[in-house]
């Protein structure tokens, strides 16, 4: 069935109005009609059920015939924070993210990123991500679109992390894999946790350690050596594994 966001001020008693871009796919790509079902979510954890009344040019009206509180999100609200990647590898990051149940995805400047980041085309660049983690949230069925930010420095990241209940930071030199095991199952009732992930070569020592004395824990995720868009999915699904409900 049918998937789309709208927002909560969209919705009224019995009715919702979907609008922007989506009406163009529900009439012109889909070639959905009248009476036909089609599921929505508010973006803040509330799914709808309904059937389409009316498709305008510029509206598509619902009439709702049952509603419920999102079941498929994680008790935990997960924060990616990616060292910035080369290339096109972020929008891959942000869509399987997204599909593995982060809320968040910040990217993080370090002192081995190798892109330069041009603030002249931040608006343009933060629209098309934003729009791959909605994209990833309608086809996995979320019921929150997970918010992408604009980079942030690896300190401002930290900063943020201290007022997670939890955070980790997969790092080769970590205690073995039974200490990881140990770490990650601590994770559970946690309602909010931060993963650290380092850009192609990896987080510099000096921040190893500044995040170790932030109170983020240190994990191995194993003998082998992950590539930047491989590690911190690897995490998520770990996480995933052992949160979810």
């Amino acid at each position: 069935m049918p998937r789309f966001f709208t927002d909560p001020s969209n919705i009224d008693g019995s009715e919702i109005k979907i609008t922007g871009s989506d009406v163009n796919h529900i009439k012109n790509v889909l070639r959905m009609r009248a009476g036909e079902e089609i599921s929505v979510s508010d973006g803040a954890g509330k799914d709808y059920f309904g059937k389409i009344r009316s498709i305008d040019r510029d509206c598509v009206l619902i009439d709702i015939e049952n509603s419920w509180d999102s079941y498929v999100e994680l008790p935990a609200e997960i924060t990616l924070f990616q060292g910035l990647p080369k290339a096109d590898k972020m929008e891959l990051i942000i869509q399987k993210a997204v599909e593995l149940g982060a809320c968040a995805i910040v990217p993080v400047i370090t002192k081995r990123t190798i892109v330069r980041w041009d603030e002249k085309k931040q608006d343009k660049k933060l629209a098309r991500w934003q729009g791959i983690a909605e994209s990833a949230a309608k086809q996995s069925g979320r019921g929150i679109i997970p918010k992408v930010t604009a980079p942030v420095s690896f300190s401002a990241a930290l900063a943020q992390a201290r007022f997670m209940e939890a955070a980790v930071i997969p790092y080769e030199k970590a205690e073995g894999m039974e200490a990881a095991r140990e770490k990650v199952r601590s994770m559970r009732g946690k309602k909010s946790i931060g993963v650290f992930i380092g850009p192609e070569g990896g987080f510099d020592t000096d921040e190893i350690e500044a995040a170790i004395k932030a109170g983020v824990c240190s994990i191995t995720l194993g003998r082998r050596i992950l590539r930047t868009e491989t590690a911190g999915l690897t995490a998520l699904s770990i996480l995933m594994f052992e949160l979810d409900e």
